[in-house]
Formats: structure tokens, sequence, C-alpha cells
């Protein structure tokens, strides 16, 4: 097993819906030894549009094994992004991780309703922001098995 934690080479599609350069550019560096392929959205239209194939998404965009989700978006939130993603019969079976800033009661509960696979606040420092992305993943692509 390597340093990644990853035991098998099968690339997961994730798609990272991630408004803020900073921690989208640190989520980045954290997966770029881990057999992960990261497509980025910078609010939910573009996370939409990539999961549906629209607005210039290839009908050949692969299908992403796991979606890492900011709450707090612009234009479309992050919670609207979730509650479209799970109540489309095409896109539900996708793991969909809350990844926000966010420690409010109110959004974890209100996340995990709307069918969350899991809720995770940032870690503020970036060692363990790196630490939680990489187990996210590794939990992801290669213990949990993903629906084909």
């Amino acid at each position: 097993m390597g340093s990644s934690g990853f035991t098998h080479e099968a690339v997961l599609d994730v798609l990272l819906v991630e408004d803020d350069p900073a921690d989208a550019l640190m989520i980045a560096e954290a997966l770029v030894d881990s057999p992960v392929r990261l497509h980025t959205a910078r609010d939910g239209d573009e996370a939409l549009a990539f999961l549906l194939r629209t607005d210039g998404h290839d009908d050949d965009a692969p299908k992403p094994g796991l979606v890492l989700l900011d709450l707090n978006l612009p234009r479309l939130d992050g919670r609207e992004v979730l509650a479209r993603i799970k109540a489309d019969e095409a896109l539900r079976s996708i793991p969909v991780v809350v990844l926000t800033s966010s420690q409010a009661e109110a959004d974890v509960a209100a996340s995990y309703n709307a069918h969350a696979n899991a809720y995770i606040a940032k870690p503020l420092d970036a060692e363990n922001f790196a630490a939680v992305i990489r187990q996210v993943a590794a939990f992801f692509g290669t213990v949990a098995r993903l629906p084909g």
C-alpha cells in the first residue's frame, strides 16, 4: 500500500464543487498522488451542468464516483445541488460528501435529511485538511463499493 492508502489503481472520478480557489487547490494537491481524476465546478449551476452533461459538457464526460460538495456556493448553493442530485434517478446513487466550513447543527441535519453520504467540516489547518481529503478519497476509492 502506497502513502496515499490506495490498494489498487482503479481511477475514481471525483467532482469537486468548491468556489474557494485556495480550498480547491489544497484538495487537488492532497490528491495528486492518488488514483483520482478530479473535475471541478465553481458553483452549483456548473456542477449540475457537469452531472447532467449540459451547457458544453460532453456526453462522454465521466459520471463521478464521488461528489465533494461545499454548501455555501454562489448562484445555486450546495443545499439545492444536493437536493437535485438525490432527486434525480440517474444521479442519486452517486455518493455526496458535504465538505464545508459550516459547523451549524442545522446544516448537518439538513444535509443528512437530504441524503448526503457524509458531512465533514473543513479542518482549519492545511495538514489536517489534506489528510481528511486523502482519507475520504481512499475510502470511496478502495473500501466502499460504488455502483457501476
